[in-house]
C-alpha cells in the first residue's frame, strides 16, 4: 500500500522588522515559482532538527539571510484553507505560525550581496499605507477607501463569501465606525489586522481577487503592494502587536543602536506607530518612565548644538512590570 501524502505542513513565517532613516522596513523573501508578490521569509519545521518551532525560525532565516534575529515572539497561527495555494489542488494543508522578529538598523542598512543571499527591505507602508499618520490622515482613507467600504458595509445582499462568521455578529458599519475611527471613535493604530480585514472582506485588495473571494469589482488603483498568500494579513498582525507592545514593553530599544539622541528615539517611536508625536510631552514621558540614562557622550550635528546621546537603562526590567512607552494611550 503506497504511503499516504502528509496532510498538514507546519511552516514558520517571519515579519522581520528594522527601522532606517525613519522608515520601518519589512524583510521580504525572493520570488517563488509559486508566486511573484512579495512574501514574508517563511521555511518549514523540521521536528527532527528542530527543538522547539522558535529554534527553527533562528535556524533558518540565519541560513537564508545571514541575520542573527535579536527579539522574537510568536505572533499566531494562520491556518485557513486555501491561505498557501499551489499548482496541486491535492498539496498539504500548511499550517504557519506566524513571528515578530527585530533586528537593529545598521543590519539592514548595511546590506550588501554577501551579507544578504535572498531576500530584499521594502518599506512596511508600501504594503499598508493607510497607516502612516505622521504627516496628517492619508488621503486615500477619506478620497478610496471609506467611500467604497461604505458602500460595501451598507449592501446587505451581497455578502462577501470571505466574511467570517464571527465577524458577522457585529454589523458592517459599527466595524467600519471601530476600525478607521469614525463618528466620534478616535483612531486606534493597534487595529492594523480589523482594518485590513475589512479591506480584504470588502473585495477591495488585490490579495481577495488572487484568492477568488472578491465579488466587488476591483478599484482603479490598487491599496498598497499585495503580498503573496496571506502574508499581508501576518504582516498587519505583526504590525498591530508591535505597537501594542511598545506601551508595556521597551521592544523599541531592540532597534535602536547601543546609543542614540532622545530625537532619534522619538522617530523611531513614531515610525513604528504611525502617528506624530509632541516633542516636549514625549520627552517628559521618557524622562518620567526612566527608561534611558545619559552616556555622557555627545553627537556633533549640522546646525544647532551637540546632542547628548543616550543608553536603554536595562535596570527598568527589574523595577516595574510593564516598562514600556505609553504613547497615545486615552
Amino acid at each position: 500500500m503506497p504511503p499516504t501524502a502528509t496532510a498538514v505542513e507546519i511552516g514558520l513565517s517571519a515579519a522581520i522588522v528594522a527601522v532606517v532613516e525613519n522608515d520601518p522596513l519589512i524583510l521580504c523573501a525572493p520570488e517563488t515559482s509559486a508566486s511573484a508578490l512579495d512574501g514574508l521569509p517563511f521555511g518549514p519545521f523540521d521536528p527532527l532538527a528542530h527543538r522547539t518551532l522558535e529554534t527553527g525560525l533562528r535556524a533558518w532565516v540565519s541560513e537564508q539571510t545571514r541575520l542573527k534575529l535579536g527579539y522574537v515572539e510568536q505572533l499566531y497561527t494562520f491556518g485557513d484553507r486555501g491561505r498557501y495555494k499551489t499548482s496541486a489542488e491535492d498539496g498539504a494543508h500548511v499550517v504557519s505560525v506566524g513571528y515578530l522578529a527585530l533586528t537593529r538598523a545598521a543590519i539592514a542598512h548595511n546590506e550588501s550581496p554577501t551579507s544578504m543571499q535572498s531576500g530584499r527591505w521594502r518599506a512596511w507602508y508600501g504594503f499598508l499605507p493607510w497607516e502612516d499618520w505622521r504627516g496628517g490622515k492619508p488621503t486615500l482613507i477619506d478620497e478610496i477607501i471609506l467611500p467604497a467600504l461604505s458602500r460595501w458595509a451598507k449592501d446587505r445582499e451581497k455578502p462577501a463569501q470571505a466574511e467570517p462568521p464571527m465577524q458577522r455578529l457585529l454589523p458592517r458599519l459599527m466595524r467600519l465606525r471601530l476600525a478607521f475611527g469614525l463618528d466620534g471613535v478616535p483612531w486606534d493604530e493597534e487595529r492594523v489586522l480589523e482594518r485590513y480585514e475589512l479591506l480584504y472582506e470588502a473585495g477591495l485588495v488585490e490579495e481577495a481577487f488572487n484568492d477568488g473571494n472578491a465579488s466587488y469589482p476591483p478599484l482603479s488603483a490598487p491599496l498598497g503592494r499585495a503580498m503573496a498568500f496571506d502574508h499581508r494579513r501576518i504582516l498587519a498582525t505583526a504590525i498591530a502587536r508591535l505597537r501594542g507592545k511598545l506601551k508595556y514593553r521597551p521592544v523599541i530599544f531592540e532597534l535602536m543602536p547601543p546609543s542614540f539622541t532622545l530625537t532619534a528615539l522619538q522617530e523611531t517611536v513614531e515610525a513604528i506607530s504611525g502617528r506624530h508625536l509632541h516633542k516636549q510631552n514625549f520627552r517628559r514621558l521618557v524622562e518620567s518612565a526612566e527608561l534611558v540614562e545619559p552616556t555622557g557622550a555627545t553627537l556633533t550635528q549640522p546646525r544647532g548644538r551637540p546632542a547628548a546621546l543616550y543608553r536603554f537603562r536595562h535596570e527598568v526590567l527589574e523595577e516595574r512590570p510593564a516598562p514600556g512607552l505609553r504613547v497615545g494611550v486615552r
